[in-house]
């Protein structure tokens, strides 16, 4: 225990942000309370009735000095609260706030984001979805704004591409570690930021992206931004879900309308009429920082799926169950980071909903 820690908080957060998931209001409270060192000797004594099974069951095999090696090679740095490189904004998602930030690239992150605007839509852009991203993400690093975005295909590489291409500082915020660019496609992309700007994650380097991280990392993205722009999104989408948090955090949101029989801006028309402001070019955006937002109630529509209404524990164990070779129950609960008595639960609901199915003593992807 005593040297995996070194005996000081940041090591202690690096350790937290490999024993939990994010968004863990739990693990953030008891941290809050007792400080991150202090909560990592109880997990180790095992005692305490405030500690959570989902964390001992990491606990034995997390150590934080090769992930903080392995950002140390990559030219990395750790940011933990009280940090000048802190953004402000994550401290009003108060429980759900990161334990720490991983982060890559020159640009000082807390400074660069006081300005900065979040460009987000669809992964299968348009052509039109895809010049209006980049003409945003372009005429907002012009003005000195930071162009703010998940490093996807589609919207969020063009917003990249934008500000980059006008010189001007981007952040992408992963899902996955910082030495990891995800999706592969997006590589060079995602190295280029962390050259000229800033790459951020709430997990360890080399940790893998899973729908669960998607979802929580666009918080993120929603809290350490004064604005969140869709520019193309489909109604049921990552996208939205980063809309709705804006709104819940106090934050601006607006949408770009699309061609009326476009299924890719049936997301944006829907955050119109829900009260979203409608932009159409830099200048209102620019303007829409300065005004406050407007409530906005989370998008109706679209076919539910199998998937659709799962629990955050129950979707954390289908990301952990593979998609060909079976895993063993204990597999699966190390990698969901939740109690094999809970697994064993969520199993046998994915198993009835046809998300999953028994091989052999372990379980896959149906």
């Amino acid at each position: 225990m005593s040297g995996r820690l070194a005996g000081d908080d940041r090591t202690a957060r690096a350790m937290w942000s490999r024993i939990t998931e994010p968004g863990d209001r739990k693990a953030h409270r008891l941290i809050t309370e007792l400080g991150p060192l202090t909560s990592l000797q109880l997990l180790a004594e095992g005692a305490d009735p405030r500690l959570a099974a989902r964390w001992r069951i990491r606990f034995p095999d997390a150590d934080p000095r090769p992930d903080l090696d392995r950002l140390a090679r990559c030219g990395g740095r750790l940011v933990i609260p009280g940090d000048e490189q802190w953004p402000a904004g994550l401290d009003d998602l108060e429980d759900r706030a990161p334990v720490c930030l991983w982060v890559r690239g020159p640009l000082r992150l807390g400074p660069v984001v006081r300005r900065s605007v979040a460009v987000v839509g669809a992964r299968a852009a348009t052509a039109y979805g895809e010049h209006v991203s980049g003409m945003l993400g372009a005429g907002l690093a012009g003005r000195g704004y930071a162009v703010v975005s998940g490093a996807a295909y589609g919207v969020d590489a063009q917003a990249h591409r934008g500000a980059l291409a006008d010189g001007g500082p981007t952040v992408a915020v992963l899902a996955c570690g910082v030495d990891r660019p995800y999706p592969r496609g997006n590589h060079r992309l995602v190295e280029r930021i962390a050259a000229e700007g800033c790459v951020v994650a709430e997990v360890p380097p080399g940790s893998a992206p899973t729908r669960w991280r998607f979802v929580q990392r666009n918080r993120l993205i929603a809290a350490m931004t004064q604005a969140t722009v869709v520019v193309e999104a489909a109604l049921r989408s990552g996208t939205s879900i980063t809309a709705r948090e804006a709104v819940d955090l106090g934050r601006q949101v607006a949408a770009v309308p699309g061609p009326v029989t476009s299924p890719a801006s049936a997301g944006c028309h829907e955050l119109l009429r829900d009260g979203a402001v409608c932009v159409t070019r830099v200048e209102e955006v620019i303007e829409l920082v300065s005004a406050s937002g407007a409530g906005l109630p989370g998008p109706r529509g679209g076919t539910a799926g199998p998937a659709d209404g799962l629990s955050s524990h129950d979707q954390r164990v289908l990301d952990a169950v593979p998609l060909r070779r079976p895993a063993d129950q204990g597999t699966i609960a190390r990698t969901a980071g939740l109690d094999p008595d809970r697994v064993a639960t969520s199993l046998a609901l994915l198993e009835i909903r046809g998300l999953v199915r028994a091989a052999g003593r372990g379980w896959r992807r149906d």
